[in-house]
């Protein structure tokens, strides 16, 4: 496993993951980063459920400001801290040793706030994906203009696509009305937040 670019481009890292963790193949990473484009500089990353920190690596390689990883699993937190100590990578990111829920109530309480979020639960943990969604409705985790650019690498069958585009199409109308709020409000509920 590879960087695709950046900085650190061609650089291996460790890909050993923990048992039950797929990491993304270099052509998917190089897709979702081709996707995403220059908004990744200067951005604020959030690499959730992030196995052996590739995907956070590689907005740290592309230029990200600050990645946060997340993962419950010692072992994958461990090789995360490996692979940026091997890329002499020092700062500009955070390591949470947390399921996915927690660590966005800790950052709804230190006030950290996204540009992207990747979040890539197992397949069979569809349960994580979606309160992660109701989590970003609901809490403030996204800059005031931030564009909500939320990710899942997954393969469906035809019944699982349908069931989650409908999800998708669910949260794309909460988005809507959060866009609506802040045009009739002329501010956002995180400028609000930061005033109190």
């Amino acid at each position: 496993m590879r960087i695709i670019a950046g900085v650190y481009r061609s650089r291996q890292l460790k890909a050993t993951p923990p048992q039950g963790t797929r990491p993304t193949s270099d052509k998917l990473r190089e897709t979702l980063f081709n996707i995403l484009g220059p908004s990744v500089r200067g951005c604020s990353f959030l690499d959730g459920c992030a196995g052996v920190g590739a995907i956070g690596i590689e907005a740290i390689s592309r230029g990200a400001r600050l990645v946060l990883f997340v993962d419950q699993s010692r072992k994958a937190v461990r090789m995360i801290g490996d692979n940026l100590r091997a890329l002499e990578i020092s700062e500009g990111f955070t390591i949470h040793e947390l399921d996915i829920g927690r660590s966005l109530e800790l950052c709804a309480r230190e006030g950290i706030v996204f540009d992207v979020a990747f979040i890539d639960p197992p397949y069979d943990r569809d349960d994580i994906y979606k309160d992660a969604l109701e989590r970003f409705y609901s809490e403030y985790y996204f800059r005031p203009k931030a564009a909500w650019r939320i990710v899942r690498k997954a393969i469906f069958d035809g019944k699982e696509r349908k069931r989650l585009y409908k999800e998708a199409n669910e949260f794309m109308s909460l988005r809507a009305k959060r866009k609506q709020y802040i045009a009739d409000n002329k501010t956002s509920p995180v400028a609000q937040v930061a005033s109190e």
